[in-house]
């Protein structure tokens, strides 16, 4: 089961350890293009304040987020799965939870990023401010920069198991599951029962306790069927669209009634 997961925006602060090795990450087909964005980011953001703010989009009071990506080369690093937080993140726990649990978040979980394009959870990475929605002056559009390689690296990256697929729009513009690989992938929204909309914050938190539930049980659903089926003995309400045609993605509504 291969889980794909979006990033969080708040991240923790980078560590006092050794810096990142860019070389040492996962996926190494992904190498060139986070060296092309590693580079412009810290280029940027080392020059014109201003003008770094205005390509990141942030607002005057994330100015201090500029400094973290101009030293992206010299910060200490930290495992992925301590430097994103946040409400998905807080839900899933990955710190609390036992020894086969990590290890199965290890292998099964991948987080997407507009600077790393996806890392596992056990890769060093700094702390930085790069959503996937960003335009470089130079790379331009990180979703679109990302597309190429993730065509060829992701499917091999997602074997022949499960696909789960959390991440939010923006993230999933990267790569698109197709063919076979996209018969097994299920995407997952989190509706509210009584009102059948989707509301952001617990869209997140269920979507992290949906993970930590199956990293716990040891659950490992082969396909998007057995997916429903595990998720209902955990407890959670699911309604199911099966694909219409080969080469489409399963559709998967969790139900809450309780938003908490």
């Amino acid at each position: 089961m291969l889980v794909l997961l979006p990033p969080s925006e708040g991240k923790a602060t980078s560590g006092r350890g050794a810096p990142l090795k860019l070389e040492a990450l996962s996926l190494p087909g992904l190498h060139d293009a986070r060296e092309a964005v590693v580079g412009e980011l810290a280029e940027l953001c080392a020059g014109d304040e201003d003008k770094a703010r205005e390509v990141l989009g942030l607002s005057e009071g994330l100015r201090g987020e500029i400094a973290k990506n101009a030293e992206l080369r010299t910060a200490g690093a930290r495992p992925a799965g301590e430097i994103y937080t946040g409400v998905l993140y807080d839900a899933l726990g990955l710190a609390s939870l036992d020894t086969a649990a990590k290890k199965r978040a290890a292998r099964s979980l991948l987080v997407f990023s507009g600077l790393w394009g996806a890392v596992r959870v056990t890769d060093r990475i700094p702390s930085y401010r790069c959503s996937m929605g960003v335009k470089l002056p130079g790379l331009g559009a990180l979703g679109a920069h990302w597309r190429t390689p993730m065509a060829s690296v992701l499917p091999e990256a997602a074997g022949d198991g499960l696909v789960l697929d959390l991440r939010s729009s923006a993230y999933a513009a990267a790569w698109k599951p197709k063919g076979e690989v996209a018969g097994r992938t299920a995407t997952v929204r989190v509706l509210h029962a009584p009102t059948r909309k989707v509301v952001s914050h617990f869209n997140k938190a269920t979507k992290g306790r949906i993970v930590r539930s199956l990293l716990s049980s040891g659950t490992a659903p082969e396909d998007p069927a057995r997916l429903v089926e595990a998720l209902r003995d955990l407890g959670y309400v699911v309604e199911v669209a099966a694909p219409s045609k080969a080469g489409q993605a399963w559709s998967l509504d969790v139900l809450v009634t309780e938003i908490h």
